[in-house]
């Protein structure tokens, strides 16, 4: 790799995990394997289980919305404009604001997250929240066995 790249609004293979719509802008072959940046749209009241990535560092710079993070020992309330940084090894989760979706760029280092989220995930059929469903928890704890992530709770965020 010896050249930049762009990708403009809209652009990035888009994914409905969870119940969110993410979207990739930087994967492991765009950056040598050294970070995979997501856009994600989450709507009101999701919240990932408490989980442990032990492989990767993970940080969220919010832009839209609220999310209220717990990490370890300490929590935040998360606005638009601030950052978040969790490092591997720490339990962590999030919860969106009920006030309305929030919307994230997801930064994980090295890069696998979007390997993870494809698994888990499905493509979307347009770019918008997916309809609401229940996970299938089966597939989501043999992905995150595989991508060395751990499901520390059984609740969301």
């Amino acid at each position: 790799m010896t050249r930049g790249f762009l990708r403009s609004t809209g652009e990035g293979e888009a994914f409905w995990f969870l119940g969110t719509l993410m979207t990739v802008k930087a994967k492991s072959e765009d950056t040598r394997g050294g970070f995979t940046l997501v856009e994600q749209i989450a709507p009101p009241g999701f919240g990932p289980p408490p989980h442990v990535h032990k492989s990767e560092e993970e940080a969220f710079f919010l832009l839209e919305g609220s999310i209220s993070v717990t990490c370890g020992e300490d929590s935040w309330r998360v606005e638009s404009g601030g950052f978040v940084f969790l490092p591997r090894g720490v339990p962590h989760a999030f919860r969106v604001g009920d006030e309305g979706p929030a919307r994230l760029l997801q930064i994980t280092s090295p890069a696998q997250f979007e390997k993870f989220m494809a698994e888990v995930g499905e493509p979307a059929t347009e770019r918008v929240l997916p309809p609401p469903s229940v996970p299938d928890v089966p597939r989501l704890l043999a992905a995150a066995a595989k991508y060395d992530y751990e499901i520390v709770g059984g609740g969301p965020g």
